[in-house]
């Protein structure tokens, strides 16, 4: 059993950047596919960032060059930090973890376009 907490979201200009936190508890975090999530007001949830557990990465083609995803393995803890924000990134953020037949979710975070 996997159990993620989010943290890091609030509200942000257009232009800005916010970084979003993981905290997993548990066992064997390294050996999990780490990834980020969002849903927006009336839409699916929708892949982000993933990395695996080799430290592959990979992106959404609308977030490509602006977020990078990262984890601390030693610290239990997936990141996403996220530049040059969008309004189109408002949207509730999702951290998942994922191995052989086993995914766990967060409860999400809440990042919100201020302007």
């Amino acid at each position: 059993q996997v159990q993620l907490v989010e943290s890091g979201g609030g509200l942000v200009q257009p232009g800005g950047s916010l970084r979003l936190s993981c905290a997993a508890s548990g066992r064997a975090f390294s050996a999990y596919a780490m990834g980020w999530y969002r849903q927006a007001p009336g839409k699916q949830r929708d892949l982000v960032a993933a990395i695996s557990s080799g430290g592959t990465t990979k992106y959404a083609d609308s977030v490509k060059g602006r977020f990078t995803i990262s984890r601390d393995n030693a610290k239990n803890t997936v990141y996403l930090q996220m530049n040059s924000l969008k309004s189109e990134d408002t949207a509730i953020y999702y951290c998942n973890a994922h191995r052989l037949i086993s995914d766990y979710w967060g409860q999400g975070t809440q990042v919100t376009d201020s302007s």
